[in-house]
């Protein structure tokens, strides 16, 4: 539905609430997503919210540095820290995630939406689209979290004038052979456990196909707070924050939300109680026929 969220939140929830060890939660994820994205791209594909020129340049770096990324999960692996670094490395990718949702979120605001551009018209910029490319593809390689959370952020910034929808669906596409990639790293170096897999390609592939349906006409600016409360908050838990510390943290962050939400709506100015009658508005005088002026003239 918003582009972001999946390895973001099955990575985090595999190892908080089944105990699955970080890499192979990872990795486990990567080979479920190779199931679960194609189905989502060939929705959008079909909503022609796709541009396969800026598809091929991201592929172009992403699909290399993704095995190269698995690579490098495989050596932390055997590394005497292996789970202390790869839960580092994945808290950072998560708190980088979230900023990036927050800041598409603010320059979201402040655009209006209006983002009049056509997917298929945009002239791909090749060199920083590869860039693009082998920045998320290491990423996901090592973290399973990138595609989705960072690349479509970056691509925001050189694409300015992309509507939402058009990102998903192309950062969506170009995520099929990427995930493939960092999968096919996963399965050669041994990270994966097909029981983890399998329940979660049963749990994935139809609820990617509702999603994938709603995203061109639901709005994200209620899931994506959702989404962005629950990755800061395992990203800060991955990267050394304690329990209490944390649940401090998220409770100012809620509250700050909240009363910033209500310095900007002022939701009781519309509130009207059941039963009562609203004041009617008073007219000018020189406009109600009872007036005193109107009756002279």
């Amino acid at each position: 539905m918003t582009g972001a969220g999946g390895g973001a939140l099955m990575t985090p929830m595999l190892i908080l609430l089944f105990g699955v060890q970080p890499s192979s939660a990872i990795s486990s994820d990567l080979v479920a997503a190779v199931m679960m994205r194609p189905i989502g791209a060939a929705v959008h594909l079909r909503q022609k919210t796709v541009n396969l020129r800026l598809v091929g340049w991201m592929v172009l770096g992403s699909v290399p540095m993704a095995f190269f990324g698995s690579y490098l999960l495989h050596l932390m692996g055997h590394a005497k820290t292996a789970q202390k670094n790869i839960e580092l490395a994945l808290g950072i990718a998560l708190l980088v995630g979230a900023s990036a949702m927050v800041l598409r979120y603010i320059l979201d605001r402040r655009s209006g939406h209006d983002r009049t551009g056509i997917v298929h018209e945009i002239t791909p910029r090749p060199l920083r689209t590869i860039g693009i490319g082998m920045i998320g593809g290491i990423v996901v390689g090592i973290t399973s979290v990138g595609s989705g959370s960072l690349m479509i952020i970056m691509l925001l910034f050189l694409y300015p004038m992309l509507g939402a929808n058009q990102l998903v669906g192309t950062d969506l596409t170009q995520a099929v052979p990427l995930t493939l990639a960092a999968a096919l790293g996963a399965l050669a170096f041994g990270h994966v456990e097909f029981g983890v897999t399998t329940s979660l390609i049963i749990g994935s592939v139809p609820a990617v196909f509702v999603g994938s349906l709603l995203s061109s006409s639901a709005p994200d600016r209620f899931i994506r707070p959702v989404i962005t409360f629950v990755v800061a908050a395992s990203g800060l838990k991955y990267v050394g924050v304690r329990t209490t510390a944390l649940g401090w943290i998220l409770c100012a962050a809620l509250l700050a939300c909240g009363g910033s939400w209500l310095a900007v709506k002022r939701p009781w100015r519309k509130l009207v109680v059941p039963g009562e009658v609203p004041p009617a508005r008073e007219e000018p005088a020189l406009l109600r026929t009872d007036a005193p002026e109107v009756e002279q003239i």
